[in-house]
Formats: C-alpha cells, sequence, structure tokens
C-alpha cells in the first residue's frame, strides 16, 4: 500500500494540513525522494477531486517547513531525502496508546501543581503592576536580573559584565543565539547526534548545518580542527553535559580542548545546558572558560517544572545589542509573569528545592533502569532524564522502535537526531521522566525483554 498521492477519502480537514502531512509521510518513509518532481498543482488538484486554491496551499506550507521547494519555469521538487519536520516524540494524537519514553521531559507530580498554586494565589495579593503593564522590555524584566544572574552562578558562571536577556524557555534562547551568531550561507558544526530541532531551524535560517565525528564524550577534537582547516566554521552547537542523545559527558579537558581549536579558528560557540545543575559531577560550563565567545542558555523548563519557560541566555557583552534585537523581533520579550513566578523561586529558596526533588526523582528513574536493563549496554548521565541505548545483538534501529510500539512503547529512533544522513551510532533514546514510576517500570521492562532477544534477519524488515 502506497502514502502517495493519497486518496481523497482519505483526506480530513482542513484538507491542504492534511495534503501537507500525507506528502511529509511519503518523504519520511522514503516514497518520495530527494530531487524528485511533483505533480503541477492543476493536475494533483484534478487527481484528488480538490481545488487549486487547496493544493497551492498545501504546497507553500510544505516550502514553508522546507520539504519541498518551488524552482521558476521547472516545477516543483522534494528537497530533502527526509523531511525536516520530524520529530523523535510520539504525537499527540496518539500518545495516549503508548507508554511514553519518547519526549524528554523532567518528573512531574502532584506536588508541582501545588507549588504553582501557592504562586498564583500570592500573586493575587501582591501582584506588581509592572508584570501587566509594562511594555517595553528593558522595562518590564530588567528588575530580574539579579535572579538571573544568581541562577546562572548556581550553574557555574560566576559574576561577570556578560550581557543577558530573559527569554521564553531554551528553544527562544537557541534561535536567538543562531540567529546572531551566523548568517544566511554560514556553517554551524555539532555533533553528529544532535539536537532534534536545530537541523530544521538552521535550515529556516538559511544556515549550514554539519555533524562531526563524537566519541564518548562528544565532539572529538580533531574533527573540529580538521572541517576548520577545510571550511569557514562560524560557530560550533555543543551539549557538553548529559542532554545530547547519547548522553555524553564532557569533561574538563576535552572542553578546554575545543575551546582551544574555537579560539585558533575564531569560531563562537554555543552551548546548551538546558538542564542547568541538574547534574552535580559535571565540569563548568564551557562559558566560564571562554566568555569571550560562548553563547550560553539554560532554563527553569527542564529542571525545576515543564510549564515554567523561563530561559537565561549569556552572551559577550559585545554582542548584547545584537542579540537583544533579534530578540525583539521574534519574540519581543519573555512573558513578564513567568519571570515574575520563576525569580521568585529563585530569590526564596523554592526553584532550589524543587530542583534538589528533580535530582533525587531522575536518580532513583536511572537506578531503576540500571537494575531492569542490567547486562545490556547503554549509556547514561547522573540525574539524566533520558538513556541511549545502542541497537542491541541482531536489531536494526528501525526494528527495534517497531517492535517497542508494537508491544505498547513509544521510543525515539536514533536517526531523527542525524544531522546528516551518514551518521553513525545506532540506537534508541529512551526518556525516563513522562511516565510514573510503576508505568517506567512496566516500559522498561518491555524493553529490556526486546533487548535480549535476537529475532531473524528476515524479521527486522517490518
Amino acid at each position: 500500500m502506497t502514502i502517495w498521492p493519497p486518496k481523497s477519502e482519505d483526506l480530513r480537514r482542513p484538507a491542504y494540513k492534511s495534503l501537507a502531512d500525507a506528502l511529509v509521510r511519503a518523504v519520511d518513509a522514503g516514497e518520495l525522494r530527494n530531487g524528485e518532481r511533483l505533480p503541477t498543482h492543476r493536475n494533483l488538484a484534478y487527481e484528488l477531486g480538490l481545488s487549486v486554491q487547496t493544493v497551492s496551499r498545501a504546497y507553500d506550507e510544505l516550502i514553508r517547513r522546507g520539504v519541498i521547494a518551488g524552482e521558476v519555469g521547472r516545477g516543483t521538487f522534494v528537497r530533502t531525502g527526509r523531511s525536516d519536520t520530524k520529530t523523535p516524540f510520539v504525537p499527540d494524537s496518539q500518545n495516549e496508546k503508548f507508554i511514553d519514553f519518547s519526549i524528554l521531559m523532567p518528573v512531574f507530580e502532584t506536588m508541582h501543581i501545588t507549588e504553582m498554586q501557592r504562586a498564583l494565589g500570592r500573586l493575587a495579593t501582591d501582584l506588581p503592576s509592572s508584570t501587566v503593564s509594562a511594555f517595553r522590555p528593558s522595562t518590564a524584566l530588567k528588575k530580574y536580573t539579579p535572579a538571573a544572574s544568581k541562577w546562572l552562578a548556581r550553574c557555574g558562571l560566576g559574576p561577570s559584565t556578560q550581557g543577558l536577556l530573559l527569554t521564553n524557555g531554551n528553544t527562544s534562547a537557541m534561535t536567538i543565539a543562531l540567529m546572531t551568531v551566523a548568517s544566511s550561507g554560514d556553517l554551524i558544526v555539532t555533533e553528529e547526534l544532535g539536537h532534534h530541532t536545530l537541523k530544521a531551524l538552521s535550515r529556516y535560517l538559511g544556515l549550514r548545518i554539519q555533524g562531526l565525528e563524537t566519541d564518548q564524550e562528544g565532539i572529538v577534537p580533531a574533527a573540529f580542527a580538521a572541517i576548520c582547516v577545510k571550511s569557514q566554521v562560524k560557530g560550533i552547537y555543543l551539549m557538553p553535559s548529559g542532554l545530547n542523545p547519547r548522553a555524553a559527558m564532557m569533561s574538563a579537558k576535552r572542553r578546554a580542548d575545543l575551546v582551544e581549536v574555537a579560539r585558533r579558528h575564531d569560531v563562537m560557540i554555543i552551548e546548551n545546558d538546558a538542564w542547568g545543575p541538574l547534574q552535580t559531577g559535571r565540569p563548568d560550563p564551557i562559558a566560564a572558560i571562554a566568555p569571550e565567545r560562548t553563547f550560553y542558555f539554560t532554563s527553569l523548563t527542564k529542571c525545576i517544572m515543564p510549564g515554567l519557560r523561563l530561559g537565561f541566555l549569556s552572551m559577550p557583552e559585545a554582542f548584547e545589542s545584537a542579540a537583544s534585537n533579534r530578540h525583539l523581533v521574534t519574540n519581543w520579550m519573555a512573558t513578564p509573569l513567568m519571570a515574575e513566578i520563576g525569580c521568585r523561586w529563585i530569590e526564596d529558596g523554592t526553584a532550589e528545592q524543587l530542583l534538589n526533588w528533580q535530582m533525587k526523582a531522575l536518580g532513583k528513574r536511572n537506578a531503576l533502569a540500571a537494575d531492569i536493563l542490567a547486562d545490556i549496554p547503554f549509556l547514561s548521565s547522573e540525574n539524566g532524564m533520558h538513556i541511549w541505548l545502542p541497537a542491541p545483538g541482531t536489531w536494526t534501529e528501525e526494528a527495534f522502535v517497531a517492535y517497542a510500539r508494537l508491544n505498547g512503547v513509544a521510543i525515539a529512533p536514533g536517526s531523527a537526531f542525524a544531522m546528516s544522513e551518514t551518521a553513525r551510532n545506532q540506537g534508541v533514546r529512551i526518556c525516563l521522566g513522562a511516565e510514573t514510576v510503576q508505568t517506567l517500570e512496566r516500559g522498561l521492562t518491555i524493553i529490556s525483554r526486546l533487548a535480549r532477544s535476537n529475532p531473524e534477519p528476515a524479521l527486522l524488515t517490518l
């Protein structure tokens, strides 16, 4: 049964979006390949019984996503071998069917709701007028700078004259950093298995992205140096403290080695430290070693509470004005209400209490995973939110993900994090935070059973 073209009766409302989604699925399944020419708007509309306007709107949506491209006088073509819209996690419409190990999030329990209710109750009686009335970012957010600096110090960044922006979480900070460091056409390098949104975001910004060879600590310095000699590299994007898919923790020496290469070739560094101080044994951030060239960001979302969308972006002071301008045109400013709650919690110790709770909860879950998986090789980091399981035995990555889903468990395939088609290290990311302890244990037991089986090659074609 083919996916493309879809049957008209299978399209849902709005039809343009359903048609666009069908093409994305066909690209991901390999039915439509890079460079393949698509039907004209009029021919596809006639074939599916749709209006030309509906097909045109679907094609416009796919161009916006970066999945297809139109060439004047030639037609419309598939732009990539796989779509950039592929995510490692199960969509909301499907996740109720699975034990969901596919999405990366902290442990969340009723006590978090209680804590937020308490905070909102206090705000009902002493809400600062500026939280709801201020419209200029400098006016609305300046008072939160001391608390933000305090949290950055907790993450390992000492007092400095660095520029600082409050953002609506890590994604916003990541976007601003990329826009400030590089311009359209510039090359950004990163781990061969990297942040799942980085590839798509780079394409939307017109940036070139390339994954580099990694080992158990992350990017190999020699690989970084080699590409700097071969090409002009504008920035290197790093997740040095366990956040990367393979849960690699970069040593202090490795961080220093990469900084040395960056300084030698004048490469800017973007450091994603979304988990913040969650892991106690980690070295100081790269931003503490090379503050003159590092854009560092973290947030309260991953280590404190999922719905607390408040991030902190630190950068060299010389770039603060440029970063602020890019923040204005993409976000205007961080939401003052989130900043008020988050910074109150930093000042009154609530954030520290929630952080310590999260560390203990994730520590127990990592211990449970180690106990259930026992002699099965996997990679993890202290208090990490996920583990990396290399494709076990005779399993292929694709087959292991598929059979896990058949058994009711959703996990993230390594291919979702690949920065190039040649990325190595087949495996799966298994997230530990989204489910209850009971469901986590049941799901990990299923994963363990599958990993210990060695299916015949014929079964791996599923």
